[in-house]
């Protein structure tokens, strides 16, 4: 989605900060440093980035293969992988960056929303940190992170309009500044993510000889590209609601009705792979995409109708997990396109939680002042936590009925 290598970009957006000095000088000598730390589900993450959003050091341990033996993720067992692996993670990025924690300027870390113990893990280590250091603390909300990752690696002026799609979280809303939102519409049950998840573990998806070591969505991402959308027509969920708030779990439902009755006809028990495997995937993607593409649509005909967008070069983000699905980005940019939206979406690994869109989240309120503590500031996390205003009840008040757009995508 960026025609402009991110090194190019780099040197771009340090034109625009002149407290940086040029980097013939070294990375490590820009004005202001932070820390970033992720916990907020079952990555642990950490990485240094100078104020143009130049990444000095990561690191990044996954859970991906323990919770994929399990069937899924118990908090438990997150928060003591967490535990375990924090601070060799925040380390091993220190070392990389080759900043000294006394040369830090703040430490930025994830407090809202996710599970509570792994946010719990994050919280605790990062407050030992700063008071130990003396060093700023900015507390972060996991979706505004995600929401601001794009301007770290192309421009993107204020306000424009967000998706941000998950395995915990799927929400529409208008950025109008580093931390001030209008919330379109939100999950009303679970997220995408989640559903993509269940539906893999509910077809055994594991045992697939392509999937073993796919996350969920992954799997049906992979299937999906062998596999008939329009075998199973699956009803795109809440299609009399003229809304912008998404629900899955009643999609989810109907998917999990025709694997029991193609389970019948095969005659073969739950937990072995159906022959029709490819064809449920990708009806089941190709649903999801559809009913978050329907809702964006209406947001993009709300922002309009009430002057939210600029009229000139208007931008719709994708990010979160989710967003690495190719199938749903081609959907989106038939949206765009219809619209005359510019999409613009992260490269797959800053869509997934990482230490390095906290860091940026984190460069952004330290430029405006926005958010910063002492270190001796008691701070408390918050699993469930809304992002900005909420304006969902205007949105349903305004009842706009979409136009026909046929959701026509190639595979």
């Amino acid at each position: 989605m960026f025609p402009i290598k991110v090194k190019s970009l780099h040197r771009l957006l340090q034109l625009k900060h002149p407290l940086c000095r040029p980097p013939s000088l070294g990375k490590a000598l820009c004005s202001r440093l932070v820390l970033g730390i992720e916990t907020s589900c079952d990555d642990t993450a950490a990485a240094v980035l100078d104020e143009t959003g130049e990444i000095l050091g990561e690191s990044l341990h996954s859970q991906k293969e323990v919770h994929l033996r399990t069937g899924g993720i118990i908090p438990t067992v997150a928060q003591q992988l967490h535990r375990e692996h924090i601070e060799r993670v925040v380390q091993q990025a220190l070392e990389r960056s080759g900043v000294d924690p006394s040369r830090l300027s703040a430490v930025a870390t994830t407090v809202k929303p996710g599970l509570a113990l792994s946010l719990g893990i994050g919280l605790q280590f990062s407050q030992k940190f700063v008071r130990r250091h003396n060093k700023s603390f900015i507390p972060i909300h996991h979706m505004e992170a995600h929401a601001l990752t794009v301007r770290m690696l192309q421009p993107v002026a204020f306000p424009f309009l967000v998706l941000l799609v998950s395995g915990g979280h799927s929400l529409l809303a208008v950025a109008r500044g580093v931390d001030d939102f209008l919330l379109l519409g939100h999950a009303l049950d679970e997220a995408p993510g989640d559903t993509l998840d269940k539906v893999a573990r509910r077809l055994s998806l594991i045992k697939h000889p392509q999937c073993s070591t796919l996350s969920g969505g992954q799997a049906i991402e992979l299937l999906a590209m062998d596999g008939d959308r329009m075998r199973f027509p699956f009803r795109t969920p809440m299609g009399q609601t003229y809304d912008c708030c998404f629900s899955f779990a009643g999609l989810r439902n109907q998917i999990n009705m025709m694997i029991k009755k193609k389970e019948a006809e095969e005659g073969i028990e739950q937990g072995n792979l159906l022959s029709c495997v490819n064809d449920i995937a990708a009806s089941t993607q190709h649903t999801v995409a559809s009913h978050l593409a329907k809702r964006t649509h209406r947001a993009v005909l709300f922002c309009k109708a009430n002057g939210l967008l600029p009229a000139h070069c208007p931008t719709l983000v994708l990010s979160g997990g989710v967003a690495s699905n190719q199938y749903l980005r081609r959907a989106l940019t038939i949206i765009t396109d219809t619209t005359g939206l510019s999409l613009l979406c992260p490269p797959a690994k800053f869509c997934t939680d990482n230490g390095v869109m906290i860091a940026w989240n984190g460069v952004e309120r330290l430029r405006e002042g926005k958010g910063i503590l002492p270190p001796d500031v008691e701070v408390s996390y918050e699993p469930k936590a809304p992002l900005g205003v909420d304006w969902t009840a205007r949105v349903k008040a305004a009842a706009i009925r979409l136009p026909s757009v046929r959701m026509k995508t190639p595979r």
